[in-house]
């Protein structure tokens, strides 16, 4: 909208190279003058503690050669989520109403630099039973830190359920919650089928447009559109975003003991608005 006017119009765009459409369709435009660096051509300005780190954790990896050698890398040979799938299920309305809405955890065990981060997303079903991605909150926490903030999401989002991987932690992570606040309705879920198995479920629901991401959440997106079912592990955010819609639109029915509540009655006869009041 910038260049309207003038005769020889020019636009400078500086990004890390995603292989999202925005950018394919700029590499390919004839006019389109391109100059590529790598991070490490600007290490004169560069921490080298900083630099040494990129080359340990990222340098050799699919990550590393977008991220710090400008690549425009291609959707993952076979990933379960792409990157136009994810375009496609993006919107920026909000539903007028969620069924329900649901916190979870991929505990992590410890905070420091070498830790794995705490996957904890929130997201909600609607009336028409859609899916939605609300919000990503996955970070390097101490599980102290990713308690307090899954009870923070709880209550911000006035959430009906936390629900948690316990592979790792057991019935210590319902205590570290219940220590913050003891009303928190929880229930916890154990990892007893592969990753793929999980993951191909929720991942068939996108396709039918069943599932859909209310913004952007680009470190999110980036994991679960560059993991394949060969990778022996899995990101942790990807592992909250499938206890997630696994949780609201395939074991819908499993609901836990909320103290004689029937709680999918509850979400039959009223539909609850979100918290910001849309």
């Amino acid at each position: 909208m910038c260049t309207r006017l003038g005769e020889n119009n020019r636009v400078l765009v500086t990004t890390t190279p995603k292989p999202r459409p925005l950018i394919k369709q700029l590499v390919k435009d004839p006019k389109t003058v391109i100059s590529k660096g790598s991070t490490f051509e600007n290490s004169n300005n560069l921490s080298s503690a900083f630099a040494e780190k990129m080359r340990e954790k990222y340098e050799g990896t699919r990550l590393g050669r977008q991220e710090l050698e400008a690549e425009i890398l291609d959707d993952s040979a076979g990933a379960l989520w792409t990157y136009g799938l994810i375009e496609n299920q993006r919107t920026h309305e909000r539903p007028e109403y969620f069924q329900r809405i649901v916190v979870a955890i991929d505990p992590s065990v410890t905070a420091t630099e070498e830790s794995d981060e705490c996957g904890l997303v929130v997201a909600g079903i609607d009336r028409e039973g859609k899916g939605y991605l609300l919000e990503d909150a996955s970070e390097v926490m101490s599980p102290l830190e990713w308690c307090q903030k899954a009870v923070d999401l709880y209550r911000k989002w006035s959430a009906d359920l936390i629900v948690a991987e316990v592979n790792n932690g057991g019935d210590l992570v319902e205590s570290m919650v219940r220590s913050i606040d003891k009303n928190i309705s929880y229930k916890k879920v154990h990892a007893t089928r592969g990753k793929v198995i999980r993951a191909e479920p929720i991942a068939n629901l996108y396709t039918q447009g069943k599932c859909y991401h209310l913004g952007c959440f680009p470190v999110l997106e980036d994991q679960i559109c560059t993991w394949t079912p060969d990778d022996p592990d899995s990101p942790d955010r990807l592992d909250a975003l499938v206890w997630a819609f696994t949780e609201l639109m395939i074991d819908s029915m499993d609901v836990p003991d909320l103290g004689g509540i029937n709680f999918k009655g509850l979400a039959e006869k009223s539909y609850r608005k979100n918290p910001f009041g849309f």
